[in-house]
């Protein structure tokens, strides 16, 4: 698959465009573009921190990628008029990793975890103290001899964000005194977070084109931003650079992203749910190896787009298709489609009791292929 048929409306960024996103994005809460009530919950609880001349509770962000979490951890710094600490969870391997950011930080300080759910354990469980109690216990020495040393460490906040949140443990998840949800954002949003990027990037764009391209972004700030830029690109070269709607519609057909804002690799999933496996159910696997991709791509970039927009269905004997499905790609569907989980059980399947590995994992259990020879 070329490279811009993947990227246009993945919801992940890469180390360039995160540096583009930089120059767009809103400095101050009252700059932020939708997440009205957890922009106001914030709000509410950094200006009690401020008056009771405190840090403030730490505070979890979850939601999906590009819903604008790493925003808000800058604005909360700014807000607080505080410095800003940037790290993740993967790179945090080991306790004494934390330990070292930790004893540096600044009283006040805003430490901004990203993926938090990805830190390894050891860090994780010293991470409960420092968030608790402000200190780190460093063990000097190995073996028998190994002692614990206690290190106070400066009152900070730790902003975490995770696009899992039913990863993080109960003990971690406890010790935030604020926990927000992003949610995806209304096309009416999105139209605003559009205006605004095409006044900093300096292009004209008319407002149907932003209805065009916000419709297109899957609620999501990032992809609609990535999606300005192909636009403009197109407009630059192939018309006369303003951002007209036959221009946005020109651009996103090239780009291969359709009204409802799905790619080659959406459409080519639900090709073949539709066309090869009459509609599931249909494993995982074989659903990915029908299309030439890895399970974990066809799991982690096209699923959870077509199951939100209701083209797909999970069920634990594999993946079906809805009749939006049928009905998006032209298709009639045959009469032994199956449309829901009640259809896709027998006298003997108890819908109360699912496989348990195909409820761990959803279409990948010993049922997940029922009906289709290959084997995931």
């Amino acid at each position: 698959m070329a490279e811009h048929e993947r990227d246009a409306v993945s919801p992940d960024a890469d180390v360039d465009e995160r540096a583009l996103e930089g120059a767009l994005r809103p400095k101050r809460l009252t700059d932020f573009v939708g997440q009205d009530r957890v922009c106001e919950q914030l709000s509410l609880v950094l200006r009690s921190a401020q008056r009771r001349s405190r840090v403030p509770d730490h505070i979890l962000m979850s939601g999906g990628p590009g819903l604008g979490k790493t925003t808000l951890a800058m604005i909360i710094a700014a807000e607080l008029g505080a410095p800003l600490r940037i790290t993740s969870g993967p790179a945090i391997e080991r306790s004494g990793d934390l330990a070292a950011i930790l004893s540096t930080l600044q009283e006040g300080e805003v430490l901004f975890l990203d993926e938090i759910h990805r830190m390894a354990r050891p860090a994780e469980e010293m991470l409960y103290v420092a968030m608790e109690d402000f200190r780190v216990d460093v063990v000097v020495g190995k073996g028998p001899g190994a002692t614990a040393v206690p290190l106070d460490i400066a009152p900070f906040t730790l902003v975490g964000a995770t696009t899992r949140a039913g990863l993080l443990p109960a003990p971690l998840r406890d010790r935030f005194g604020f926990v927000g949800h992003m949610d995806f954002y209304r096309s009416a949003d999105l139209e605003l977070i559009l205006r605004r990027s095409a006044s900093l990037l300096e292009v004209e764009l008319g407002d149907d084109a932003a209805a065009e391209i916000a419709g297109r972004s899957r609620g999501t700030p990032r992809i609609a931003n990535r999606l300005l830029r192909r636009v403009r690109d197109y407009a630059e070269v192939r018309s006369d650079g303003r951002l007209t709607l036959e221009t946005a519609r020109s651009a996103l057909t090239l780009y291969e992203v359709d009204a409802q804002g799905l790619d080659r690799l959406d459409r080519a999933v639900l090709h073949a749910l539709l066309r090869r496996f009459r509609g599931g159910p249909v494993g995982l696997s074989t659903l990915a190896v029908s299309v030439g991709e890895e399970p974990e791509t066809v799991e982690v970039v096209a699923e959870p787009f077509l199951v939100r927009s209701g083209y797909i269905a999970r069920t634990p004997r594999g993946r079906i298709a809805t009749p939006d499905a049928w009905a998006h790609m032209g298709i009639t569907p045959p009469k032994d489609a199956a449309f829901g989980a009640a259809d896709l059980f027998t006298p003997d399947d108890d819908p109360a009791q699912p496989d348990p590995a195909a409820d761990a994992h959803p279409g990948t259990g010993p049922s997940a292929n029922a009906g289709v020879q290959s084997k995931p």
